[in-house]
């Protein structure tokens, strides 16, 4: 069976890295995926969501997961135990024993060297998924202790892989394993229409791993209220109304000043590349809380790279008056407040949401399908002059001798990000004002009224003297 590196599939089977912290799993993860998906660091514990991406091992689809590390020492007071209260770890925990329960293969990953209590643990733990386990030992380049290794044969492995996730030692064996070992008949081909990419967006504790599972009607993400719980991209997805959803849960993003760790350092910087990824940003704000200089940072990244955007208000049932009839005018005084703050982006909806009780869920999806329709519009060349004529005819430009120009005509040169290119005799002359006012022209009557426009200005071709 062969398939195209280059289509989509689905009913992909199943492949999941397992182990206890540091062994390698994030490391092996981006090995066999050929990119770098999971962040990578030598303190333990920083994969804490389960990591997933469909991808190639050997030339064949299959859904890849890295899973948190388990640790054997869960910081379990007894306090909070007799008040059943988890901690990030017992999270972890759980998402990872979620992870391998639908697994088709579980790499378990070990360290070189001796076994620790925790892989004994482990080991015990997932004895009901045996026949599904495939043991591997990372960080044997060069023979390492190898020697040492071998003892988990004892633990009744029928087999044992030595590997190096870091320098790719004989990563080409275990995908070899993992491949022979997978049923491939139910995949098929993707042929539906490409899924709408959402990535939610915010500082720390706003809410976004709740939205996140709120929509794709699922638990990928762990909810703590400990800010900075999420540090990978987590992803999602989820099927409303007919059309598909692609849903990126990231890391709060806080002022760098702020930002001390490592981790949070890579936590951070991949939440803001997700906005390459997306089509749309979802800013989740805290309703309860002021805007921060933060909130407009993110808002101007995704203006700037030509994304739409929805300022979603989380926790809105807990707004004072938000729930009372009597108590008019409560949004629209947080939505003027926002629309001072962000005075260039009036174009983007404020919608009121609660991720924890799922109101406004529905008028979120259907601004998303709105703005994504908006997003891949475009305008023919000729009915695109003929407004521009009308445009100008009703605000010509200015007609003196430093200020003058003539617009010659414009094309839509790009859709998702939606970019035009005005060709004018003197680029240099057309103001910023006059810019904004054809752009909001183009909003309100070629269909683009929920999306940043992006628009450039250039030199028109002189005509050649005969």
């Amino acid at each position: 069976m062969e398939f195209d590196l280059t289509k989509k599939y689905r009913n992909l089977p199943v492949v999941v890295l397992a182990g206890r912290p540091n062994v390698g799993k994030s490391t092996l993860y981006n090995r066999l995926l050929r990119k770098r998906r999971s962040i990578t660091d030598p303190t333990p514990g920083v994969t804490r969501d389960p990591v997933e991406s469909d991808g190639f091992i050997e030339g064949m689809p299959v859904r890849l997961i890295d899973t948190g590390g388990f640790k054997l020492d869960r910081s379990m007071t007894v306090s909070r135990k007799a008040a059943n209260i988890n901690t990030i770890d017992d999270l972890v925990i759980e998402k990872t024993l979620a992870a391998v329960k639908k697994a088709d293969i579980i790499v378990l990953l070990f360290e070189a060297g001796e076994i620790s209590s925790e892989d004994e643990e482990f080991i015990e733990l997932l004895r009901p998924w045996r026949t599904r386990i495939i043991a591997a030992v990372n960080k044997t380049e060069g023979g390492r202790k190898e020697a040492d290794s071998w003892n988990l044969l004892s633990y009744g492995f029928e087999k044992l892989l030595m590997i190096s996730a870091e320098h790719g030692d004989h990563v080409g064996d275990l995908a070899q394993e993992i491949i022979s070992r997978l049923d491939f008949s139910a995949v098929e081909e993707v042929t539906e229409t490409r899924p709408i990419r959402i990535t939610v967006l915010g500082k720390p504790n706003t809410g976004k791993s709740t939205l996140s599972n709120r929509l794709c009607s699922c638990d990928a993400s762990i909810i703590s209220d400990v800010p900075g719980t999420t540090r990978d991209v987590v992803e999602g997805s989820f099927r409303w109304k007919s059309r598909d959803f692609i849903i990126l849960d990231t890391a709060g993003i806080r002022r760098k000043a702020k930002v001390t760790e490592n981790i949070e350092y890579y936590s951070v910087n991949r939440a803001i590349k997700t906005i390459n990824d997306s089509d749309i940003v979802i800013l989740l704000i805290d309703a309860q809380e002021e805007l921060s200089d933060q909130d407009k940072k993110i808002a101007a990244l995704a203006h700037d790279k030509g994304r739409g955007i929805i300022m979603a208000l989380n926790k809105w049932d807990t707004m004072p008056g938000a729930q009372d009839p009597s108590v008019k005018n409560v949004f629209k005084a947080v939505k003027d407040r926002i629309n001072f703050l962000f005075s260039k982006m009036e174009y983007a909806p404020i919608i009121p949401v609660s991720a924890k009780d799922g109101t406004g869920m529905d008028k979120l999806l259907s601004m998303t399908v709105k703005m994504y329709d908006q997003l891949n519009t475009r305008i023919e060349t000729g009915p695109l002059n003929q407004a521009l004529k009308g445009w100008l005819e009703e605000n010509p430009p200015p007609s003196g001798p430093r200020t003058r120009f003539n617009v010659k005509y414009a094309v839509q040169v790009s859709a998702n990000p939606v970019n035009f290119i005005l060709f004018t005799s003197r680029p240099h002359a057309v103001s910023e004002s006059y810019i904004s006012y054809l752009r909001n022209k183009m909003r309100k009557n070629l269909g683009f009224s929920l999306i940043p426009i992006g628009i450039e200005i250039r030199a028109s071709a002189k005509k050649k003297k005969p």
